[in-house]
């Protein structure tokens, strides 16, 4: 029977869960602050079915916000305090929020957007951190296991962004598969400074500890070294976070003096997993992680649709560039042109069989925001989603060759992986980041453009970078256009906005390399 993380808080009793700016905060704080959120809700015309967007720090606030929204029925519509005022009040319209639960330092973002219905309430963390012992802990929930409980908005990478619903049912089913797979216990400790709009910092790095019991240690930023000096304590069992956070605590690392890099290592030899997703992990990073923390970062694959599908064994061999098999619960196929190549179900029989990757389960989401059309051309008609991903199985393994859309560059009669030209174009010694892209061409269908972020005091042009990769990569997936820029266009959680990265060559069609944006 499934139990929502609303009333596996009543398990936990004093055990601290969660700590912030504010201080440590109980399982019993968590339900006191919850309840006084939904009477402020409550108090202010929210109803059952509404929906609350909810703009905070991290930290008591933000979890209040959530559970006291959940206890009164409810859905919660996470904001990314990043986006800009016309990117915010895009979601407040486009899910009808009813209500927006801001803290004291967004309040003049939410001033600044306009056209928006949603009644603004304050959130103050004196009120929350309150814990007298009379006040009132959270009610029965009003809502149902089957009811919508949370609405994130996809990365918009291919269009306006669509609010993806997830209901209790989905959410609890993605937080007791990934304990299950990752070896959650009320013992561990997590770190987190990722953004909480998004899965991978909210139902990864804060529905999961809350739901097993276990703690979370909120910061209310990232810093290289920061992180590292809380690593170092050695209190911490688990870290999650994204290659481009991997990349900054490499640098950081190397910028440290040999007595802090020693602390730094030890403190993540003492972890007991640490994990990477959200955007492809480059091999030359993991390679560089392990060498400076001993650990082979775990990589995994997910979706906002689909929570965690495939994941990396906790405990096993980790392939650089593969991203396991299905989490608990889950069950995945490969299909190409139509046809099932692969699998039926949560184990992959086809070695080298390549195609889109298709997932059921009770992980899944049940639809996009008031666009029923897309939903339904989202799935299969016996009920598989697609996810837009090809995949190639490998020794029972999955390894991500890219975004139908974005990633598999369609060329001379090839179908190319984005993912593979860029795993190794990140090993030259002149590349500290780098994307590749499908340029439209007439002759070609398509050409492959690399974009490039050198590293200091170096420079690169076409033809060695081509001379260089020919050990690697066959004739056909050499990149035919070079452009060198300053930074890549990324999103709060790290991913590469491949079509801006496009216009940069779109923009100059006839100059096979161009020189610095």
């Amino acid at each position: 029977m499934l139990t929502t993380l609303l009333d596996r808080l009543g398990n936990f009793a004093d055990r601290i869960l969660l700590t912030d700016e504010s201080g440590e905060h109980s399982a019993q704080d968590l339900q006191r602050a919850a309840a006084r959120v939904h009477d402020l809700l409550s108090s202010r015309g929210v109803q059952p079915g509404d929906r609350v967007a909810l703009l905070t720090a991290p930290g008591l606030q933000y979890a209040a916000g959530m559970l006291g929204t959940w206890s009164l029925g409810a859905m919660s519509v996470p904001l990314c305090p990043d986006h800009p005022p016309a990117e915010i009040a895009y979601v407040l319209d486009d899910s009808g929020a009813a209500a927006v639960l801001v803290d004291d330092a967004q309040r003049a973002l939410i001033e600044r957007v306009s056209d928006h219905r949603a009644t603004v309430l304050h959130l103050d963390v004196d009120a929350l951190t309150n814990t007298d012992p009379r006040n009132a802990l959270l009610r029965p929930s009003r809502a149902d296991i089957d009811s919508p409980a949370l609405m994130l908005y996809t990365s918009g990478t291919t269009g306006r962004p669509k609010g993806v619903v997830h209901t209790h049912a989905t959410l609890t089913a993605q937080m007791s598969s990934l304990i299950d797979a990752w070896g959650w216990t009320e013992q561990d400790r997590i770190l987190h400074f990722l953004p909480l709009h998004h899965l991978h910092g909210l139902v990864n790095k804060l529905l999961c500890p809350l739901y097993i019991g276990a703690r979370c240690d909120m910061l209310a930023r990232f810093d290289a070294r920061t992180v590292f000096e809380r690593i170092a304590t050695g209190e911490y069992t688990v870290i999650m976070a994204v290659p481009t956070v991997y990349a900054k605590l490499i640098d950081a690392w190397s910028n440290a003096d040999p007595d802090t890099r020693a602390r730094w290592s030890q403190g993540c030899r003492d972890l007991r997993v640490m994990l990477s997703g959200s955007a492809a992990l480059p091999v030359p990073v993991l390679e560089r992680w392990r060498e400076i923390s001993g650990h082979t970062l775990l990589e995994r694959y997910g979706m906002t649709e689909i929570g965690i599908a495939l994941s990396n064994p906790l405990h096993g061999e980790r392939r650089p560039g593969f991203v396991g098999t299905a989490t608990p619960g889950m069950h995945v196929r490969v299909v190409d042109d139509g046809r099932v190549v692969a699998g039926d179900g949560a184990v992959v029989q086809t070695d080298g069989a390549a195609g889109e990757l298709e997932v059921r389960g009770s992980n899944v989401f049940v639809g996009y925001w008031n666009r029923p059309d897309e939903t339904t051309a989202s799935f299969t008609d016996d009920g598989w989603f697609r996810t837009g991903d090809q995949v190639v199985v490998e020794q029972g393994s999955f390894r991500i060759a890219g975004r139908l859309s974005t990633d598999i560059i369609k060329s001379g009669g090839y179908k190319i992986s984005a993912l593979e030209i860029e795993s190794v174009l990140t090993a030259h010694p002149s590349i500290a980041e780098c994307t590749v892209v499908g340029v439209p061409d007439d002759t070609w269908g398509e050409r492959i453009g690399a974009a490039v972020v050198l590293r200091a005091g170096t420079s690169l042009d076409l033809e060695s970078l081509r001379s260089w990769a020919r050990n690697e990569l066959a004739g056909y997936k050499l990149p035919t256009l070079l452009r060198v820029v300053e930074a890549l266009p990324r999103n709060v959680m790290g991913k590469v906005l491949k079509p801006e990265a496009r216009t940069w060559f779109l923009e100059h069609p006839s100059d096979p390399t161009t020189g610095a944006a």
